[in-house]
């Protein structure tokens, strides 16, 4: 009778797993020096070898020339484990025998001797289902097992076991089978069952099984059966239900030219295809994510599941965007998978979210906006050459915008740099503490503020619009900057007008000439309704 090819290369021994070498280490350790624990919980994700590495245990303790690390595989007590039939060795099913009526069956037959071998162990399954009633009818006997008796706990929700049970066992976590290991453990397979396999193949099966050699091997076996001794690319990957490559660099392409009728395109050829849109979306997802990738760390790393060659294809690839591209579109790939899990219209959500793609690759970062302004081409010439002025911002509690110092024929001749406040007072000094720490709208929200000493209080009134900037700490940094031993701070907000009296007034003249200036009209242009609230002369800061 045939047998799968996931049971026929189980392994045997601790030599034959694949991965786990910490798992392995410690176990053999304990076996050679005699220190045989009564309780394991072994957790980790499905197909890692829980399972495996618990019958292997059970071989290495009851092997005739045991306890040994390395079981003979001819005795008796070997063939019978081996095969799921010794009487000893006692597998239970927690998902099917998960209530305290189960647990007092066990406990009662943990009193007894083995039958014949050394040790009688008990291999509990799925051990998470159990309730927490039959854990608590357990409890007693994990904690004061008879010598003879060993628990083995499988599980892939480890959290799920109570704390009074974890206390009382010696957990292992199985990790994910590495890629590498698993195509190298496929590809030895392959040569013991006479099946061609090249790399590409070996890729996509050990895709398939997501870190788990059973999947990966169960995938074999259904390309084995599809196809025969040759395995073919293209066919196992239309077998499992894997989109091609060429068809997700069709996304990458569109992305590229910014071709919105294209990804269109691509939708109704999967849906013409009658294909599952919400499996091409988590596959364009780990797509992107692998693009992300190698964009980051090159083809030679181990955290893209590819074959080489597939690796350099993702880096040729992935150079035609930025990282902040790649970052943006996996965001939004990742959105797209999420709404369609729910979706009644997947063909719609998925024509909105390849749009979506499309247009955040038109976006452009406000730096290069900004930098991209420059000069109208053709200006009347001003009395003096002005500075480019400062973006406007047009938050209702954001501050004034400041316009470009603008030189009158007066004052063609730059003066010397003036205090805002002749008298050096305190709102002077901490409006300059704030400039020179960066911190420009909290600096501007202490302009039109009232600020006065009252003993070691420092009492700030702020216009209400200007709250937003006052909410950090910077003021109290200032302070730490002017005083050794920095007053308390109060701020009190009102719904007065921002104090503006102090500050030198611009004319109307100087209002108009900057309004005028070319620098401002091309900013307004490229931010269309954006307006300048106030004019300030530099020079007189």
């Amino acid at each position: 009778m045939y047998q799968v090819i996931a049971r026929k290369y189980r392994p045997q021994a601790f030599s034959e797993l694949v991965s786990q070498e910490h798992v392995r280490a410690t176990l053999e350790n304990a076996i050679a020096q005699g220190r045989i624990a009564h309780g394991y919980i072994f957790s980790g994700q499905r197909g890692t070898g829980k399972t495996t590495v618990a019958r292997i245990v059970a071989r290495c303790l009851n092997c005739v020339q045991g306890p040994t690390t390395t079981p003979c595989g001819v005795c008796a007590s070997c063939r019978e484990i081996a095969e799921g039939g010794a009487v000893d060795v006692i597998e239970i099913d927690a998902a099917s025998n998960r209530g305290i009526n189960e647990m007092r069956e066990l406990r009662e037959n943990v009193r007894y001797r083995p039958a014949r071998d050394r040790y009688k162990v008990f291999i509990i399954d799925e051990a998470h289902q159990i309730t927490n009633e039959a854990f608590n009818a357990l409890l007693k006997t994990l904690e004061e097992p008879p010598e003879w008796a060993v628990f083995i706990l499988c599980t892939t929700e480890s959290h799920k076991i109570p704390a009074t049970i974890a206390s009382r066992c010696q957990h292992f976590s199985f990790r994910s089978v590495d890629f590498e290991d698993l195509v190298a453990r496929m590809k030895w397979i392959c040569e013991q069952e006479g099946v061609e396999a090249d790399a590409d193949v070996l890729a996509i099966l050990a895709q398939a099984g997501d870190g788990s050699v059973r999947d990966s091997l169960s995938a074999l076996d259904q390309a084995i059966a599809c196809c025969g001794n040759k395995l073919n690319a293209a066919e196992v990957r239309a077998l499992l239900g894997r989109f091609s490559v060429d068809l997700l660099e069709q996304v990458t392409q569109a992305l590229v030219a910014s071709d919105s009728r294209r990804m269109l395109d691509i939708v109704a050829e999967l849906d013409r295809n009658g294909l599952n849109l919400q499996h091409f979306s988590r596959e364009l997802s780990r797509y992107l994510r692998n693009l992300l990738v190698a964009k980051v760390a090159g083809a030679e790393t181990r955290l893209i599941a590819a074959s080489p060659a597939e690796r350099e294809r993702l880096v040729s690839i992935a150079g035609g965007f930025s990282e902040e591209d790649l970052t943006r579109y996996l965001q939004l790939s990742l959105d797209l998978f999420r709404d369609l899990q729910y979706s009644l219209q997947p063909r719609l959500h998925l024509e909105l979210g390849l749009l979506r793609m499309v247009h955040a690759g038109r976006l452009v970062s406000i730096e290069d906006a900004l930098a991209g302004l420059g000069p109208a081409p053709a200006a009347p010439a001003a009395p003096a050459a002005p500075s480019p002025s400062a973006a406007p911002r047009s938050a209702p509690v954001a501050p004034p915008a400041r316009s470009a110092p603008v030189a009158t024929p007066a004052q063609s001749t730059p003066a010397p740099a003036q205090s805002r406040a002749s008298d050096g007072s305190l709102k002077e000094r901490l409006y300059q503490a704030l400039i020179g720490m960066g911190a420009q709208f909290t600096a501007d929200a202490i302009e039109v503020s009232e600020v006065s000493e009252q003993g070691n209080l420092i009492a700030i009134t702020t216009p209400r619009e200007f709250a937003l900037p006052m909410r950090g700490n910077d003021v109290q940094k200032a302070l730490e900057r002017l005083f050794e031993r920095p007053p308390h701070v109060k701020v009190t907000l009102t719904d007065e007008a921002p104090a503006t009296a102090s500050m030198a007034k611009p004319t109307d003249e100087t209002t108009q000439r900057t309004l005028e200036h070319p620098a401002v009209k091309r900013f307004q242009e490229v931010f269309p309704g954006s307006h300048v609230r106030t004019v300030r002369d530099l020079r007189d800061t």
